[in-house]
């Protein structure tokens, strides 16, 4: 049964850091190019960065350049987001997902809230 199962999410105030997990499992984690993706309340699910393969090469959409890097362990099977200088628009639900830069690929797990906030 494949499974990604994310951890990591909660309140912070806006400039502060998180860092989020994806576990996976049920499938070669190392074989997969990786995404997260967020979706905040009342807009559309949209891809925030990826990360290929190997880890050697990533990708960041606009609005998280320079304050989220993405990484990942492929002995651990886990994919992370560090995110950073964290702002109010950075709330949403964040979902880990396979594939390169896709919104939605064949799996996903069930999110994280992450909330900014004062």
């Amino acid at each position: 049964e494949v499974q990604l199962v994310e951890s990591g999410g909660g309140l912070v105030q806006p400039g502060g850091s998180l860092r989020l997990s994806c576990a996976a499992s049920g499938f070669p984690f190392g074989s997969e190019a990786m995404t997260w993706v967020r979706q905040a309340p009342g807009k559309g699910a949209e891809w925030v960065s990826a990360i290929n393969r190997s880890g050697g090469a990533t990708n960041y959409a606009d609005s998280v350049k320079g304050r989220f890097t993405i990484s990942r362990d492929n002995a651990k099977n886990t994919l992370y987001l560090q995110m950073s200088s964290l702002r109010p628009e950075d709330t949403a639900v964040y979902y880990c997902t396979t594939g390169w830069r896709v919104v939605f690929g064949t799996y996903r797990g069930q999110g994280t809230q992450v909330t900014v906030s004062s």
